[in-house]
This record gives structure tokens, sequence and C-alpha cells, in this order.
């Protein structure tokens, strides 16, 4: 890549984040001054909106790749396609969860500004070309989802779950600086540009070396891949239900593309053999852990815990190639991966029984006699989850295992397939009690329309996809050609 602009402010290259780091702290305000349900609906609404002016501002804002604040920010095709992923899926959680926050009487204006800050901590890490800004980013996000985990202060479950993110999450900041200090006592600089420089020359040592490891598993905590992925099934059956969907779509998507950006621009094409034998044992750890340990779950909210450290080892398949092709690869497949997400948790957030939230499987027993249209919808998104043809997510899976073949890495295609014929258990295991199970008692009803909006679109993207891959394909390729060599 050449910088264009790299020594000067150039705002215009954050106007997304600008626009959403002074929205939030407005809302803020207006949210202090007027602490009613109305003012916290108010800001909720609010939020949305802004949350869907910065994706369109991310969406219209092409062109080459421009820096900014003196080079420690980067706007090019792969930030701005990871936050209009980000912006608009971050505007759809909070649209389901207004209903959910209201029941539950937690609708306080708090909440929708966390997740906007939370949302702008993403998208500073995935424009982040500083080891210095990937950690504000990464805090900032961090500290957001620390309060949104233990929101339900009456819940022992919540506090719980905040409780151990905040802790593990302090021990990788902890191992994400400990790595960067290594990177900058081995190249003497924390900015990507001249890191890659330092390694194309030659001059890699065992510090640097070190250093990537650390970054490495700072990172890998974020994504939830295995071997840390203690947190993950804990937090997501503790956190509210809508936090829950947050964690599996935004954060997932913020926190790999920040991954390919440490490798792809922070370490250079030469560096790929140093660290690509790491990423292939995360990919392959993280896709057995996911696929195994969720064939025993009994609650929906770990089995889709599970499920996220699964399909981020299937992520890293494509980001351990070190190719424009595995950069492609791994952007496909985390936008597919959100949109499945949206769609399953759309309609786990309307799973109540005498207004009771309810999030065992067994729960879903004979949906298809009670609300044939959600159980269609669900029967499609599983299927999609396990890869099964021709919908999205077996599209996905073949984009990753094609860059691992181009590669050479035909061993950790071999564990992927014996994974996703594993994982594909448990997901058929769903439809087959939604469909065949004895009906139990029905949900409380009937569902709102914007979940069945999301629940039905998600469904249709699935199925349509093998259409030209929606545009989206086609997005991704034109954002990783920055990587072609």
């Amino acid at each position: 890549m050449t910088p264009l602009n790299q020594d000067s402010l150039n705002l215009l290259a954050a106007a997304p984040e600008l626009l959403l780091a002074l929205g939030a702290l407005t809302l803020l305000m207006v949210g202090v001054f007027r602490q009613t349900i109305a003012g916290a609906m108010l800001v909720h609404w609010l939020t949305i909106a802004l949350l869907c002016a910065a994706g369109i501002l991310a969406w219209i804002g092409g062109g080459d790749t421009q820096y900014a604040f003196g080079g420690v920010f980067v706007s090019d095709g792969v930030s701005r396609f990871a936050k209009v992923f980000i912006f608009f899926g971050t505007a759809v959680i909070l649209l389901l969860s207004r209903e959910y926050m209201l029941r539950a009487q937690m609708m306080i204006f708090e909440y929708p500004v966390l997740v906007a800050l939370a949302a702008l901590g993403m998208a500073m890490m995935v424009s982040s070309a500083d080891l210095i800004a990937l950690y504000m980013g990464l805090e900032l996000q961090s500290l957001a989802l620390y309060v949104l985990a233990s929101f339900r202060r009456d819940s022992v479950r919540s506090t719980e779950a905040g409780l151990k993110y905040f802790v593990l999450g302090a021990l990788s900041s902890g191992l994400l600086l400990f790595g960067a200090s290594f990177v900058y006592g081995a190249t003497v600089s924390t900015d990507f540009t001249r890191i890659a420089e330092v390694v194309a020359l030659g001059e890699t040592n065992v510090g640097l070396i070190i250093g990537l490891a650390f970054v490495l598993a700072g990172l890998a905590f974020k994504i939830s891949a295995a071997p840390f992925h203690m947190w993950t099934p804990d937090v997501y059956e503790g956190a509210p239900t809508p936090v829950t969907a947050f964690f599996a779509t935004a954060p997932k998507m913020a926190a790999a593309v920040l991954m390919v950006r440490v490798l792809y621009d922070g370490f250079g094409p030469e560096a790929v053999p140093d660290w690509q034998q790491i990423v292939a044992f995360l990919a392959a750890a993280s896709m057995l852990v996911g696929s195994i340990a969720a064939i025993g779950q009994t609650d929906i909210k770990r089995l889709m815990a599970y499920s996220s450290i699964g399909h981020m080892g299937f992520a890293l398949v494509g980001m351990a190639a070190g190719t424009e092709a595995g950069a492609r690869s791994v952007l496909v497949y985390l936008a597919v991966y959100m949109v499945m997400n949206l769609g399953v948790f759309a309609y786990i957030l309307t799973m109540r029984r005498n207004d009771m939230a309810v999030t065992k499987i067994g729960d879903l027993a004979g949906l298809w006699q009670r609300d044939g249209f959600s159980a269609l919808c669900l029967t499609i998104l599983m299927f999609s989850l396990a890869g099964i043809p021709p919908l999205a997510g077996f599209w996905a899976k073949w984009y990753t295992f094609g860059a691992a073949v181009e590669a050479g890495l035909i061993w950790l295609l071999v564990i992927a397939t014996i994974a996703a014929v594993i994982s594909a258990f448990y997901y058929l295991r769903l439809v087959k009690i939604m469909v065949f199970d004895e009906a139990a008692d029905a949900f409380d009803g009937p569902m709102g329309g914007e979940f069945r909006v999301v629940l039905g679109l998600s469904a249709a993207v699935m199925v349509l996809f093998v259409i030209g891959g929606l545009g989206i394909t086609e997005m991704a390729a034109d954002a990783a050609t920055i990587y072609a060599r």
C-alpha cells in the first residue's frame, strides 16, 4: 500500500468515527437530563439512527487508502467493509433489544450509549495502523463490553459473566501489551508500516517472534479462539440475551479484521512463515473445541457460544493462508456469519414463556407445528451454519477452504472438514427437535414485526447468496485487493 496523506490530520478519513463519538457524547448528555423511560427510548432510537448514519458514511467513503492523525489511523477497503457490517449490525441488535429491555425493566439510556461506544472502539480497531491506536480502540470496545455483560445488576449470573469477562480480558490485554513491547523493542516503532519495513529487510529476530506470539494470544482471546475461549460459554449464558447477541456479531467481525490488519499490514508478506503455523494451530484447536464441546449443550446460548468458537476457527483457516484470497475469504466468512447470527438471535430474543425468558434447546420442541415460518427460517439458518450447500454458510467455508488449498495447508483443510462434519450433528439435532419432537408449550406471542423481518431477511440472504454472493463477495474482493502481491 502507498500511504496517502500519512502525515496529515485528515479528519474526513475518520468521519464515521467522529460522527459516532460526538453523537454518543451528545446522547449521553440527553440521557442525563431526561432520566425517564421516554428519555431512554429517545436515546435508544437516536442511537440507532446515529449508527445507521455512521454506516452510510463508511459505505460512501470509498476511494484510495487514506491515513489520518499522523498515520496511526487508516481508511481503506478492508476497514470500510468491516465498518459497514459493524455499524448496521449493531443498529439491528439495538432494534431487537428494545422489547427485551423494556420487559426486563432495563431500558435505561446508558445501554444504547455503551453499545455506541463499543461500536466506536470496533471502528477504531479495524482502522488502526499503529499498535498504540490498536490498543486504544480495543480497550474502548472492551470497557463498554465489560459493563454490558454485567448489565443486569440483580442477576448473579450476569454479574459473574461480567466479572469473568473483565478478569480474563485484563489478562489478554496484558498479553497484548507485553507482546507489543517486544515488537517495539525489535523494530523501534509501533507503526505498522515501519514494522513491515523492518521485517522486509530480513531483520526478524527472536524478540520480534516472541512479541508476535503474545500479540496473537491477546487477539485470539477477543475472537474467542481456542485455547483462549474459556470465557465465552459462561459470558454468553450469563449476559442479558441482547448483549449475548451483540457479542456474537459485531465484536467478532472487529476482532478478526483487526487480526488481519496486524498480520497482513503490520508484519507484511515476509513474516507469513513466522505466524502461519500459530494461526493454523488456533484455527485447528478452535474448530475441534467448538465442534466437540457443543454436542452436549442443552442451553441454546451456550450452544451458540461454542458455535462461535468453531466458526472463528473456520475464519482463521482463510487467514492462515496469508494471501489476498485468504483476506477475501475472511471478510466473506465474517459477513455471512454475522447475518446468520442476527437471524438466530432474533428468534432467541422472542423465546419467552409466562413472561420469562427461556433458553433451553428443548423449549424449541415442535416449533414447526406452532410457528411454521419461524421454524422454516431457523432450519435454513441451522443448515447454513452447518455449511450445507447451496446456502451461504457453505460458500463461506468454500472460500476459506480454497484459500487454504492455495497456500498448501492441506492438513488444516482435513481438520476443518472433520470439524464441519461433527458440527453438523448438533445443528441438525436442533432441526430435528423443532420438526419431529412432540410440541412443547407455546411461547408468549405474537412475535414482534422487527423480529420476524430480521429472521426472514437473514434466512433469505442464506438462500439467495448463491446469486452472485449478493454483492458481498464482490465487495470483499475489492477490499482485499490491497493485499495483492
